[in-house]
């Protein structure tokens, strides 16, 4: 009986036949930490033709500034040659259509599972949201105070970024 993660396996063994071992010492070749969405439809090397090594990528839902991606900028920031960060939110984004308690109660609905312990930090403006994250960022002790930060809001349907003045 096939398994659920046969098809990454078998991928994985033909990415394996021409794979070649990173040239780059693990440190973003560009300088870049992108902040986005998880959502699927967002690939943040193709919005900014980034290859393998140019750029650390950190995901969350809504593409919100949490502590732990504070945490990842940190190491990026003190051991990972960043210099700059672009926090990328997009267009058709279910974490600013939908309250918490929305996300709670279809979550619960569809899985019955109780989910309001968590806060799921939507965004009832999706512009103040990315502001307010770009300002924790700036303001974080931990980070150089000299960051470069941007924050921009990727068009699914036209692939297009328009920058936020923050």
């Amino acid at each position: 009986m096939p398994g659920p993660f046969d098809d990454l396996i078998t991928a994985n063994k033909i990415h394996a036949v021409t794979h070649q071992p990173p040239a780059t010492k693990g440190a973003a070749g560009r300088q870049l930490a992108v902040i986005t969405c998880m959502d699927c439809r967002v690939s943040p090397a193709a919005v900014f033709r980034l290859d393998p090594g140019d750029a650390v990528i950190l995901r969350t839902a809504g593409a919100r500034v949490t502590d732990d991606v504070l945490r990842a900028l940190v190491v990026a920031t003190h051991l990972l040659d960043v210099t700059r960060v672009v926090v990328m939110g997009h267009t058709d984004c279910r974490m600013t259509t939908n309250t918490d308690e929305e996300l709670h109660h279809a979550i619960g609905r569809m899985a019955a599972v109780d989910t309001r312990s968590l806060d799921f930090g939507t965004i009832s403006d999706q512009r103040v949201a990315l502001a307010r994250d770009v300002q924790r960022i700036r303001s974080s002790p931990y980070l150089p105070a000299a960051l470069d930060v941007l924050a921009c809001v990727y068009d699914l349907g036209t692939g297009c970024v328009t920058e936020l003045s923050t």
